[in-house]
């Protein structure tokens, strides 16, 4: 079930947010619903990201060299 939500934003952004939307051929309630989840997803990466990069740094995650990949790979011949 889609939520309506409201959000008030300056004259100049809504401007701009109207010639994207109309350069795009989305209506502005769809537009901003797509960049809304474009940034949602990016964050949630960002977050994984972040947590394997905190697992390297405590030492609970191990990294590679391309090098030592291809080796236990058995790619190096």
């Amino acid at each position: 079930m889609n939520k309506r939500i409201a959000v008030e934003i300056p004259e100049a952004m809504y401007r701009l947010l109207m010639r994207y939307a109309d350069i795009h051929g989305f209506d502005t309630d769809a537009y901003v619903a797509q960049v809304l989840h474009k940034h949602l997803e990016d964050l949630h990466a960002l977050a994984v990201v972040e947590a394997h990069m905190e697992d390297v740094r405590n030492g609970n995650s191990r990294t590679y060299t391309m090098v030592q990949l291809e080796q236990e790979l058995g790619l190096d011949d």
